[in-house]
């Protein structure tokens, strides 16, 4: 299932919540959006329209790990690191999933039109699948040297896979700062998409009302 139409197999999202947000101060993904809809339930109610379920990784020590979730919503527990966390999640994906996506709670501005063309994507024979936007700013090396940046996108999420592919990819329990660098480092390709401008990561107080300013212009 997929909300705007794209034809697919069977399609699981596995939403990542169980970063410390040390950065932040608090906890950025209980912090109101739009109304009562905080962060987690904007990232959350997208992946769940988008997806035949949805795993949620939470912290180890989150509430909701006690509570009863109905499908097609799954709760696990992270583990030590963002890596340890998705395999967590993925271990909780049924083996029914033909796809599997990987988004972090914390970029709430990833909306249905981005998750459908991940899926397309996959539906076309991807292994894995990144969002990408430009990199605007002029970018300078360590050295001082002037990197081109015609050359650079910034990487986002939802990505998508091969539900085999990511599973083998993180069979050896290796860590990366994202899922496509340990499918590309086990031999797959990853194809780029249109990202979108929107789809910002919390991580200080100011990005959530740069967030509001962008996802809901009209709210008072």
């Amino acid at each position: 299932m997929t909300s705007g139409g794209a034809q697919a197999g069977e399609v699981w999202t596995i939403v990542v919540a169980a970063g410390s947000g040390s950065r932040f101060g608090a906890d950025k993904l209980a912090v109101a959006l739009d109304g009562d809809r905080t962060v987690l339930d904007v990232s959350l109610d997208t992946a769940l329209s988008a997806s035949r379920g949805v795993v949620l990784v939470v912290r180890a020590n989150d509430p909701m790990l006690y509570g009863v979730p109905v499908d097609p919503l799954r709760i696990v527990a992270g583990g030590d690191t963002r890596s340890a966390s998705v395999r967590n999640g993925l271990a909780a994906v049924p083996d029914t999933a033909d796809f599997v996506l990987v988004h972090d709670a914390a970029r709430p501005g990833a909306d249905a039109a981005l998750y459908d063309r991940v899926i397309e994507a996959l539906s076309q024979g991807a292994q894995a699948v990144v969002p990408a936007v430009p990199v605007v700013d002029t970018i300078r090396s360590t050295d001082g040297s002037q990197v081109d940046r015609n050359q650079l996108r910034a990487v986002q999420t939802p990505q998508g896979f091969d539900a085999a592919a990511l599973r083998t990819a993180h069979a050896a329990g290796a860590d990366a700062t994202d899922d496509a660098s340990l499918v590309e480092a086990a031999g797959a390709q990853v194809v780029l998409v249109a990202g979108d401008v929107r789809n910002l990561k919390v991580t200080h107080p100011g990005d959530v009302e740069v967030l509001r300013s962008l996802l809901y212009p009209h709210s008072s």
